[in-house]
């Protein structure tokens, strides 16, 4: 394994805090479903990568270059998306039921 993929496998693991049963029970959920970008689909983008970050997290190795892709797509939406930060409660806002939908409980 690269130093690079490493590094990348190590970010994805530091930014998504959930582990895959939180998530699976988080995106069961109405609040889950009710936020995100839609494309062309009932399912939001952010939807979709939670499914598909719980499959990341259960496998251990030998990740192909479109997994280690979705794994740098996920690193930046969580960074990009925490330094928005509002104000006040976050609990029941959508900034933090997106995040959530990427693997990341920032009140954790």
């Amino acid at each position: 394994m690269s130093k690079d993929t490493k590094s990348v496998i190590d970010e994805f693991r530091q930014a998504v805090n959930m582990t895959p049963k939180e998530l699976e029970a988080w995106l069961d959920t109405d609040e889950s479903q009710s936020v995100g970008q839609k494309d062309g689909d009932d399912e939001s983008i952010g939807h979709k990568s939670g499914r598909r970050i719980i499959e990341l997290l259960e496998k251990k190795d030998d990740y192909t270059d479109d997994e280690l892709s979705h794994m740098k797509k996920v690193i930046s939406y969580i960074h990009r998306h925490s330094a928005q930060q509002p104000s006040g409660d976050l609990k029941h806002t959508r900034w933090y039921y997106s995040l959530k939908n990427w693997g990341h409980d920032p009140l954790k």
